[in-house]
């Protein structure tokens, strides 16, 4: 049996009717959704659950709904593997961005109780704390040391902050800041035939331009339960795996003001040992950055698979 890790997705992952199914068949996963609608003040279901064929609604990218339920979706399919999971060689688990909660959840250093009343509340703090003026945008097909540039000059013409937000995998980075900024850097992408996609996101999230709830997030953090990791856990601030809760708590602190050191974090865990990547949430977006991030790593790490979960049929399935 491979060494496993398990991988927890972030904003924009969301789908219609995530975790419908795992919740119809399972009580505790419906109870979970109730919770959420309960803590966040949100109908949930309603937003995210509809007719096939239907249009998603434009309220499912809606920080304050999406935070708790793509959590909730998150720690569902967890719950729903870990019977098997509890069986296998497990080498630690990440989680993207809002992400990293379900992966604290899963290594046991959060309740799912706590998880679910601290996400409702980042969700929120972070849809008040957007401005007009602050954005992100995506950078695909451009190496590190162009995109380092690009900001670099993009800041100091424009007279406005920039920086790298995430390092999704070695040819896709995520640009948080102030419009000018952003405007020019795009400009600048484009000049260097690399391609910018501005995000719907309502700040420039993971940045010190979010100092202001990440403050507020800090006294919310203090006051929940935090218990040692029963297996690591990778962070986003480091890229490195954790167990003490007071380190995980400091480096959950940092998060919101800090770049995701994704790149970092999966070569860490291959690092450790994992072979079989598995991502518990809806679609696939870690999955396919695996073997991005894996290339060149020890003869392009060609024994690691990579394998969406995000279901029932494939949680069953594992």
């Amino acid at each position: 049996m491979l060494p496993i890790a398990f991988l927890f997705p972030g904003q924009g992952s969301q789908e219609l009717n995530m975790g419908r199914d795992v919740a119809e068949a399972q009580s505790a996963a419906m109870d979970l959704w109730k919770l959420a609608e309960k803590l966040s003040g949100i109908k949930l279901r309603e937003i995210y659950w509809g007719d096939e064929g239907a249009a998603p609604a434009p309220e499912m990218s809606d920080t304050k709904a999406l935070q708790p339920a793509l959590t909730v979706v998150n720690v569902s399919l967890w719950l729903a593997a870990r019977p098997k999971a509890e069986t296998m060689p497990i080498i630690g688990a990440a989680g993207h961005s809002l992400g990293e909660f379900a992966a604290l959840t899963a290594a046991g250093v959060l309740s799912v109780e706590d998880t679910i009343k601290a996400v409702c509340e980042r969700g929120k703090l972070m849809a008040g704390a957007g401005k007009e003026s602050h954005g992100m945008a995506a950078v695909v097909k451009l190496p590190l040391e162009v995109v380092e540039g690009i900001v670099e000059k993009a800041a100091k013409q424009s007279g406005a902050f920039l920086r790298i937000a995430n390092h999704n995998s070695p040819a896709q980075y995520v640009l948080s800041g102030k419009k000018p900024a952003l405007d020019l850097a795009a400009a600048l992408v484009k000049e260097a035939k690399g391609r910018a996609v501005p995000l719907a996101v309502s700040g420039a999230f993971h940045s010190p331009l979010m100092s202001e709830p990440a403050n507020v997030f800090a006294t919310i953090l203090e006051g929940l339960r935090w218990q040692p990791a029963k297996f690591p856990v990778c962070m986003n601030v480091t890229g490195q795996p954790e167990r003490d809760p007071g380190i995980l708590r400091a480096l959950l602190t940092a998060q919101m003001t800090s770049s995701v050191l994704w790149t970092t974090t999966m070569q860490s865990l291959y690092g450790a040992g994992a072979r079989r990547f598995v991502e518990l949430g809806p679609k696939s977006v870690l999955t396919k950055l695996v073997p991005q991030n894996l290339e060149g790593t020890n003869g392009d790490a060609n024994d690691a698979i990579a394998q969406s979960a995000g279901n029932m049929d494939a949680v069953m399935d594992l």
